[in-house]
């Protein structure tokens, strides 16, 4: 069984009810959830959440939520890992049994279904607990600087002080839009970013952290630009 775990808890801070926001014309979850569905790549798209206001949109569009999500997974401590593997361990539990999941967040209008279909496609043929994509950095991470309690600067690494930035090695990061895993390594707490998982490549500009009013702003008027350009002749 092929499931997606979209984790939705009700008590965002920084963008308050952020999960159920209108995004350019539907609830942000929406989007992940339709995404989901059209890509034919999963027996249940299930939202784990412990609001019902969310649950409620949630099943709107599509997904299943069949438990609460319980208040020791809920607060802003908890990490996502936990929360999958809770919804493996209430699917077992119910008579069903994952073994390809995927992490899909509330907050990743951009992904795509074929994006998804990639996704799954590595895992099934690769020997990995987790694939997920990443970007590089756009600034040589080397190069990178602090401030200190004084308010002067210091750089993490000195010695790069005048290394070319095209001789320094590429370093990425986590887009933060999904992962797909093995139940297994889920199951097991294991964590995603060890030499066990495999990266998918995204251009910079699928990269889209949504935290701040700024960001969503931004995040709008890029996914209203490329849904324009996809339906120009």
């Amino acid at each position: 069984m092929k499931l997606a775990v979209i984790p939705a808890r009700g008590g965002s801070k920084r963008i308050p009810r952020k999960n159920i926001r209108d995004f350019c014309g539907k609830p942000m979850i929406a989007w992940p959830i339709e995404t989901a569905l059209s890509s034919g790549c999963f027996d249940s798209v299930l939202v784990s959440t412990d609001d019902a206001e969310i649950a409620a949109v949630a099943q709107r569009y599509g997904a299943d939520v069949p438990f609460v999500r319980p208040p020791e997974l809920s607060d802003d401590y908890i990490g996502t890992i936990p929360v999958i593997a809770h919804a493996i361990t209430w699917q077992r539990q119910n008579g069903l049994v994952p073994t390809r999941v995927c992490c899909l967040y509330a907050t990743a209008p951009f992904v795509t279904a074929d994006d998804l279909l990639h996704g799954l496609q590595v895992l099934e043929r690769e020997v990995c607990d987790y694939v997920f994509p990443v970007t590089l950095f756009s600034f040589p991470i080397q190069r990178a600087i602090r401030i200190t309690d004084r308010n002067r600067v210091e750089m993490f690494n000195p010695e790069n002080f005048n290394a070319r930035s095209q001789d320094l090695e590429a370093a990425y990061h986590d887009v933060g839009q999904f992962y797909w895993g093995n139940a297994a390594a889920w199951l097991a707490i294991k964590p995603v970013f060890l030499s066990n998982s495999i990266p998918i490549v995204f251009p910079e500009h699928r990269s889209r952290d949504i935290d701040s009013e700024e960001d969503w702003n931004i995040a709008e008027a890029i996914f209203q630009r490329d849904r324009r350009r996809a339906n120009e002749p």
